[in-house]
């Protein structure tokens, strides 16, 4: 009964949708406001019946109902709790049903928050939004129930993936979920904006909260996802340009770019057409990521189906929404007025550059990602483009990117002074080149390039900081008095130092990580040592543990350094009898934001076991700077001003001024 609830309900969202995507049309098309307010009922009952069908499908996977195949292909009856209920969404079509919960979940919250909005476009925008959601219903529906029953029960379940039984699968999936879905609302206001023909200051006002949301997701679920790899597949390594991994990077790119134009069409109604292009853009790059895990074009340990009809369905939603909202583009774009004039030197120039290498670098990765499925497609021809394919292309757009970060905040809208800037980030630069002096003097070994990278890096941090001194006069007002202006400061100025900051600092951290870690590939025995990073590392023995739906080998490690213990490590095999898979649970010892890190091998006849054992200096620091955008992200967020109308245009004040005089 629970399955047919869930199912039922699906279907009534489907229907909500279809409603949803036609009646506020034809309210705004016949000025009614009864049609246009359809737009808001049925967008909050729709999310109440998708959630309705997740927490029936949560509710089969934690009473192991094993007569619905969704739960017997990806659940065990002896399987934890907390990896019952993960396991709703470690599959193919529990992850599409939480795709569809979350685009439910927006609709929902501008329905219900979006009452600054002119009725006429938060009618548009929640049809669009609903467009959207009735062609993945549909696709749930038609190719992917996860209600299906199976006609005689088995006893038992396949149980889920080793490798997604992790507490990783608990944050990196949803947070990944709510970015990419997050921009469809983006995607909403820039088509609903088009078909009304009205794009202004307070649309840019209006949808910024909305893209910064999901970029905040992305962010966090990038960083998480790169996390939960490195330490649960037992390689040591946490970004390999996977397909699939450029899939969620290309949108957060392309959302990066579109907060930062969206921002100069706030401030000048400039860079009109482009906002709209990046918003759409944005989004189409998330469904294109859906169709790569989806379709079964790519094979990678992130892929969920390789079903061929489920992939020419989600093709064909492509075609349909990018399809579609580029020719509607091209149709009215060029009536767009565009906004005010600026210099190229210019808080606006600024963030022009910032877009224009955002987007290049998109581009690089859209091509190295695509270029060799289609050169598949064309020819049957197989190539792999990899790690030094990306690393000479994507990484020199970034140096001259990082660069620029600091003037931005520096320059003054409208028409900036170059020379002024660079004297304020004359502090800054100089301790980048400071930096690059000792880390030169004090390193050994490594590439030429990482004191100046590092160096680098500390000039982003440095120049993050250095807007906020200026504009508390730090050190040249009393302290008292720049307290008292630091607490003025609008938290979206906070949230800029933030996030430029925590850009740097994951720069510091990648750079240290590759230049400078040391590794181990040894066989060793009980009471054996090795000595990796100047640390020395005994094997003390090897143990045998069964856990709820596995057996694992554990072995137990001794650190010292200069003699004196330091800690112990465990890290561990395990064997998944019902799956037939072995996963490797690395085992991690923090020093600072330096970590030891230890896989285990095979076990061999004579005693000994396979062992990988890495020092990682200032590892951390990669996840931790992503981790500070997304903290700058949220208190950008949090900023009154996002959450007010725009601003009148200066000329339209004065006007207005001038006839309350006259008046």
């Amino acid at each position: 009964m629970i399955a047919e609830t869930g199912h039922y309900a699906l279907v009534l969202a489907l229907a909500l949708a279809l409603i949803q995507s036609v009646v506020p049309v034809a309210g705004v098309r016949l000025r009614d406001v009864a049609l246009m307010n359809v737009a808001r009922s049925t967008a909050l009952m729709q999310f109440a019946f998708a959630a309705l069908s997740f927490a029936a499908l949560t509710w089969l996977h934690v009473t192991s109902d094993f007569s619905v195949v969704n739960v017997y292909e990806n659940s065990h009856s002896l399987k934890p709790m907390i990896y019952k209920i993960t396991g709703v969404w470690g599959n193919h079509e529990g992850s599409m049903l939480l795709w569809v919960l979350i685009l439910s979940l927006f609709g929902a919250l501008v329905a219900a928050f979006g009452n600054n909005l002119p009725r006429a476009l938060r009618a548009l925008v929640l049809a669009v939004q609903a467009w959207v959601g009735a062609a993945f219903y549909l696709f749930i529906l038609a190719t992917s129930n996860p209600f299906l029953r199976i006609a005689n029960p088995p006893i038992e379940g396949r149980d889920l993936n080793p490798i997604l039984q992790d507490i990783g699968l608990a944050l990196h999936p949803p947070m990944l979920y709510l970015g990419y879905v997050g921009f469809s609302i983006s995607f909403s206001f820039a088509v609903a904006a088009l078909i009304e023909g009205r794009i202004d200051a307070a649309w840019a006002r209006w949808v910024r909260p909305w893209t910064l949301m999901a970029w905040i997701f992305l962010t966090l679920g990038i960083a998480m996802g790169s996390y939960w790899a490195y330490y649960e597949l037992g390689w040591g390594g946490w970004w390999f340009w996977d397909p699939v991994e450029n899939a969620s990077l290309m949108p957060w790119l392309a959302g990066t770019a579109l907060l930062h134009s969206a921002v100069v069409m706030e401030k000048r109604e400039a860079l009109k057409v482009w906002t709209i292009l990046l918003a759409i853009l944005t989004f189409s790059l998330s469904l294109l990521g859906t169709f790569l895990v989806r379709s079964g074009v790519l094979t990678s340990v992130h892929t969920f189906a390789s079903d061929p009809a489920r992939g020419v369905f989600i093709l064909m939603i492509l075609c349909l929404f990018i399809g579609g909202s580029l020719g509607l583009y091209a149709w009215r774009a060029p009536a767009l007025k565009q906004g005010g004039l600026f210099a190229p030197v210019s808080r606006e120039g600024a963030l022009v550059l910032n877009n224009l290498l955002l987007t290049t670098a998109c581009a690089t990765v859209f091509v190295g990602t695509l270029y060799p499925l289609a050169l598949e497609v064309l020819t049957g021809d197989k190539i792999s483009v990899g790690a030094p394919f990306f690393n000479l292309t994507f990484a020199p757009l970034f140096l001259p990117l990082l660069l620029a970060v600091p003037f931005g905040t520096q320059l003054a809208w409208k028409r900036g002074d170059l020379y002024g800037a660079a004297q304020r980030l004359m502090a800054a630069a100089a301790l980048g080149l400071v930096t690059v002096a000792l880390v030169w003097a004090w390193t050994r070994g490594g590439g030429t390039f990482a004191p100046l990278m590092i160096g680098v890096a500390v000039y982003v941090v440095v120049g993050a900081l250095s807007d906020i001194v200026e504009r508390t006069q730090l050190f040249r007002t009393p302290l008292p008095i720049a307290l008292r202006r630091a607490r003025g400061l609008p938290r979206s100025a906070w949230g800029t130092a933030f996030a430029h900051a925590g850009l740097g600092i994951a720069l510091i951290g990648i750079v240290c990580e590759t230049t400078w870690n040391s590794e181990s590939i040894a066989s060793m025995r009980p009471n054996e040592t090795v000595t990796v990073g100047g640390y020395a590392v005994r094997l003390d023995d090897v143990t045998q543990q069964q856990g709820p739906n596995y057996r694992a080998s554990v072995a137990h490690f001794t650190v010292t350094l200069d003699g004196r213990t330091i800690g112990t490590m465990a890290p561990s095999k395990r064997n998944f009898s019902t799956r037939g898979m072995s996963t490797t649970e690395a085992a991690l010892l923090t020093r600072g934001a330096s970590q030891l890190y230890i896989s285990l091998g095979d076990s061999h006849a004579d005693g000994s076991v396979a062992v990988r054992i890495y020092h990682k200096p200032l590892v951390l620091l990669i996840w931790f700077g992503p981790l500070l955008m997304a903290f700058g992200g949220f208190l950008s967020l949090t900023d009154r001003r996002l959450r007010v109308g725009a601003p009148k245009p200066a000329k339209m004040a004065r006007k207005s001024g001038e006839l309350q005089a006259a008046e």
